[in-house]
């Protein structure tokens, strides 16, 4: 284990890390994920957020997760100028590949279901085919998206692990109550379903089609009256050589007090497993600041947990810029965990990094990256971690780590960052700009693969500048999902990026909120890497279609909001909180509010087609 010693970070020169700008030469092999997914109505034509992850002893076998709106009632149902979402029905998709990324499946599974509700009357959920995770309903509880998946080994009859008891899958995922029950305390919590497949071959179509395999959905986080736990992420220690071998970990934020009112205090919360994912212990690893009159800003959010070949736990967490200090630059830190998660070590500051809310907001008070009535970019600057651990044996494990982030250095200057550590976290490269050229990233997300050869890094990422209105034809706003990939030396050092996958662009005004009040992308993009090929997924708008009505309801929205002087600061609800997208939306003080038009009646049919695409690469240099 390596001790703990910060006399200061020492930044080492980082060789040759630039983003090398050439023609694909892996262009073709993209594919749809969401291969469920109907391209019309709105709103279960909508998919965002993505998750990846691989078996680390079945490599053919991926999974991949995103917030999934297949099953919910179309615009039509009841008021057509609403596309709300329904109450008790799910919003977790999963989806499966057996071919290493080549093709995916998206299983059908029985639960509470409204996507037979097209209109004109209003309907409630039935028992009937489903897109997303089951068994929610049967245990009080709804699948509520943010998707985190992990592989891990199965615990044997005596407790212990073994690759030979076979595959584990953890799906992590926000959860309510279902309307009518009270499975746990609070607003939000986090839940963990879990699916094993046979060691011989991992989960298979087979396996994953018959919903009885999943086990029922645990809530893992620790909850109480006044929490509202978000944004978590999900790993399982897959490394034999580990002396933590099996253990599954989960970090979240927990935004607590009064609801709609501040949420404070707000830690961040690590829960640990030893069982397989029976039970779960929790530790708070932050403080609960949450000030804006502190130095310390907002709080934190965005985390991402990992694990070494010798155990070692790493969360990092993006520090939030906002302050009444004036700060624009927010803080990326490390917590670590030498035990097994039983303690924590304090948070260390690693990197500083400027906060595109702090730049740019519509006049509505939203955080925007693309321009009016666009897509929040409240979560650009969260860190993304992988290490190369060896998993599943942790033999030829470097245990090097990767780090990508993105932040905002002006109106239009939006760059993908990427950093790498080969000592455990003590010391790391200055943050290297890896963006594309013409590129404005958006969020990254990077992968290694387990003997340390190869990095991949993808990126969600604008082409076009921001756009001051959201009505024209000359206003769209180009979406498109990017991979790079570059060698690692023996000692360490990170070669030349080359851009390997540009997925094709479309209009991110095509996307939305069910409010209809601007875009929505998510938060989130991901990958993941075997010593042969890595995987990426994104956000994708290729198959969506702009519909004028909405963009001239969106810029109603923004003109309203600038006439009545509606503030242009953080809004009153804090960032991250989705039930107030989902219950409120925008809270502007408007005067006369603009209507919104029925959208089935006056928009494209493909309009709201936001979808996840993903690639798995051969290395290109093996």
């Amino acid at each position: 284990m390596r001790p703990f010693i910060r006399a200061g970070l020492v930044c080492l020169a980082l060789a040759a890390i630039v983003a090398a700008t050439v023609a694909p030469a892996w262009a073709a092999g993209e594919t749809e994920v969401t291969v469920g997914s109907p391209d019309g109505p709105f709103s279960q034509n909508k998919q965002n957020e993505p998750a990846v992850a691989v078996d680390p002893v079945h490599t053919n076998v991926l999974v991949a997760g995103s917030n999934d709106n297949i099953d919910m009632e179309a615009c039509d149902a009841g008021d057509p100028t609403t596309c709300p979402f329904t109450d008790g029905v799910g919003g977790s998709g999963v989806y499966f590949s057996f071919d290493s990324g080549a093709s995916w499946t998206q299983p059908t599974y029985q639960g509470l279901t409204a996507r037979g509700c097209l209109g004109p009357a209003e309907c409630e959920p039935v028992q009937g085919d489903i897109g997303t995770l089951p068994g929610y309903d049967e245990a009080g509880l709804v699948s509520d998206g943010d998707p985190a998946v992990a592989f891990g080994p199965v615990p044997g009859e005596d407790g212990s692990f073994s690759w030979e008891n076979g595959s584990r899958l953890y799906y992590a995922n926000l959860t309510s109550n279902l309307p009518g029950a009270q499975g746990f305390k609070g607003f939000e919590a986090i839940a963990v379903s879990r699916i094993d497949g046979p060691a011989e071959t991992g989960l298979t179509e087979e396996v994953v089609a018959d919903q009885t395999n999943w086990q029922a959905p645990v809530i893992a986080s620790q909850q109480n009256s006044a929490l509202f736990s978000d944004k978590e992420q999900i790993w399982a220690d897959n490394a034999e050589s580990s002396p933590f071998f099996g253990n599954a970990y989960v970090c979240y934020a927990g935004f607590g007090g009064a609801f709609g009112q501040g949420f404070t205090p707000q830690p961040l919360y690590v829960v640990t497993s030893t069982d397989g994912g029976d039970s779960w212990t929790q530790k708070k690893v932050t403080t609960a600041t949450n000030n804006l009159n502190s130095p310390h800003g907002f709080g934190r959010s965005g985390c991402t947990v990992r694990t070494d070949s010798e155990g070692t736990v790493y969360v990092f967490v993006y520090q939030f810029a906002f302050s009444a200090t004036g700060s624009a630059e927010g803080t990326i830190q490390m917590i670590r965990s030498v035990n097994g998660g039983a303690t924590w070590q304090r948070p260390v500051d690693l990197f500083t990094v400027k906060d595109g809310c702090e730049y740019v907001e519509d006049s509505i008070g939203r955080c925007v990256m693309d321009g009016v009535g666009g897509a929040r970019d409240d979560l650009m600057p969260d860190p993304s971690v992988d290490i190369a651990n060896g998993a599943p044996s942790g033999e030829d494990a470097t245990d090097q780590i990767v780090l990508a982030t993105t932040e905002q250095q002006a109106l239009n200057d939006e760059r993908v960052l990427f950093s790498t550590s080969t000592d455990g976290g003590d010391t790391w490269t200055d943050l290297a700009d890896v963006t594309q050229e013409g590129d404005r990233g958006y969020y990254s997300a990077p992968a290694i693969s387990p003997n340390g050869t190869d990095v991949w890094v993808v990126y969600n990422a604008f082409t076009t500048p921001f756009r001051e209105s959201a009505e024209g034809a000359e206003n769209d706003r180009q979406l498109v999902g990017v991979v790079l990939h570059a060698d690692v030396a023996p000692d360490g050092t990170v070669g030349a990026f080359t851009e390997v996958h540009r997925g094709a662009s479309g209009d991110a005004r095509s996307s939305s909120q069910n409010n209809l009040a601007a875009e929505f992308l998510g938060d989130y993009v991901y990958a993941a890497a075997t010593r042969e090929f890595g995987a990426a997924v994104w956000n994708d708008v290729r198959d969506g279609a702009d519909c004028p009505e909405i963009d001239t309801y969106r810029q109603a929205l923004h003109d309203v909001a600038v006439e009545t002087g509606a503030p242009t600061a953080e809004p009153e609800e804090p960032r991250g909180v989705e039930e107030f997208e989902r219950e409120h939306g925008l809270d502007v003080e408007q005067g006369e509010d603009p209507v919104a038009p029925s959208v089935q009646a006056t928009c494209p049919a493909t309009f709201g087609n936001s979808d996840i695409f993903g690639i798995a690469i051969d290395d290109p240099t093996p």
